[in-house]
């Protein structure tokens, strides 16, 4: 049996119906998830049991152990159901990819497993009051203690913390050296002592980022990742990962189109956009998507086979946010006032959804490295520009 026809074979036995035709979602996992629909629970478990949430990641690890051209098959054979991966976020596209090019056997083997079955969510402890686009001026401490170091200072646009069970951190244990080096990548449980997290209610009335604060936290030495003072060189490969993720927002699409809701709002006529400016734009901007989803791919790809991406994924999360951005714009331009509602009967759920998603999108810019930070890395990294 090929293995096209064992993964059509077993998804058709073990996907459930209510995951299929786009109408499934995803998880972020952890000890404090919820399952509104129990299907996804069912659906993270089996997947999670074949290892295939992470199917280019190492079976020893739990991953599913498949080349590039079987996980290849297996994703043509979820979207061919309308099926999707049951749980995403930070341990699969960020701090997994970073364990395994950078991680003990033993942190492999502790974290990488529970990615998997989405036993555990991560955050990231970057960014600092005064440490964000120059992120490596950062003054979190770690002082060591025995066997232990003791960790105070404070995180910034600490995304998903207040659910989080994990964090991954950057912290200071050599403030004598030059701001790149003396950093240190680390570890901990968000249950430890100390830990405090508060979150940032933003101009969209979502409060997905935090601010995280650490008071006389105990983390074991063992819970750095690589050596002491070399967490710049992890932390720079992480971004590389998260920007690979935040560029993704702009290819592919969702089950139903920019165009169909363009339809929606300004009418259609023979099976096509009534308004021709807007029919233009929308096709330019379809266009773009695809193309843009077909360069995306191949980091993907990279990024599941746990190899590093390379400093295209600055291109990558510049365009991608620009992408983003240009899609809600162009939802509010034919939608009209019905994107200028915060709440009541005249709005329906969709069109409230969309301008809380505007406002979220302009966040794109920031969050991962700046859209200047990525401009200043295309034209050093890749294009070999001078200074």
């Amino acid at each position: 049996m090929s293995f096209r026809e064992e993964a059509r074979e077993w998804l058709a036995e073990n996907c459930p119906p209510s995951m299929r035709d786009g109408r499934g979602g995803s998880t972020g996992g952890g000890r404090r998830a919820t399952y509104p629909n129990p299907d996804l629970k069912v659906w993270l478990d089996r997947m999670a049991e074949k290892g295939w949430t992470a199917p280019m990641w190492p079976s020893e690890y739990g991953g599913g152990g498949l080349d590039k051209q079987d996980a290849g098959i297996l994703n043509e054979e979820l979207r061919r159901i309308g099926a999707g991966y049951p749980h995403g976020g930070m341990g699969l596209s960020m701090i997994g990819p970073a364990l395994l090019e950078f991680g003990t056997e033993d942190q492999k083997h502790e974290h990488l497993p529970k990615i998997v079955r989405g036993d555990i969510w991560w955050c990231q402890g970057y960014s600092e009051p005064g440490s964000g686009s120059d992120l490596a001026s950062l003054k979190t401490r770690a002082v060591e203690d025995g066997d232990d170091y003791i960790i105070n200072g404070s995180k910034i646009w600490t995304s998903g913390a207040n659910f989080a069970d994990w964090m991954f951190c950057l912290v200071r244990t050599d403030p004598d050296a030059p701001k790149h080096e003396g950093i240190s990548f680390i570890l901990f449980d968000m249950t430890t002592p100390g830990v405090t997290v508060k979150p940032i209610k933003l101009i969209s009335g979502m409060s997905p980022f935090c601010e995280t604060f650490f008071d006389d936290v105990r983390v074991p030495k063992r819970n750095v990742v690589s050596e002491v003072n070399k967490g710049w060189t992890v932390a720079k490969r992480l971004l590389q990962y998260e920007r690979t993720s935040i560029g993704g927002i702009g290819g592919g699409g969702p089950t139903k189109t920019i165009a169909d809701y363009a339809k929606d709002y300004v009418g259609e006529e023979d099976g096509k956009i009534a308004d021709p400016d807007i029919r233009d734009r929308v096709t330019a901007h379809r266009i773009t998507d695809r193309a843009f989803g077909l360069t995306t791919r191949r980091s993907g790809e990279e990024m599941q086979s746990g190899r590093a991406p390379t400093f295209l994924s600055s291109m990558f999360k510049l365009y991608g946010t620009e992408q983003n951005k240009d899609r809600y714009d162009l939802m509010l331009s034919f939608m009209g006032s019905q994107t200028l509602g915060w709440e009541g009967e005249e709005f329906d759920r969709r069109e409230l959804g969309v301008t809380r998603e505007w406002l979220r999108s302009r966040a794109n810019s920031i969050e991962g490295g700046t859209s200047e930070v990525q401009l200043n890395i295309i034209a050093k990294r890749i294009l070999g520009l001078p200074d």
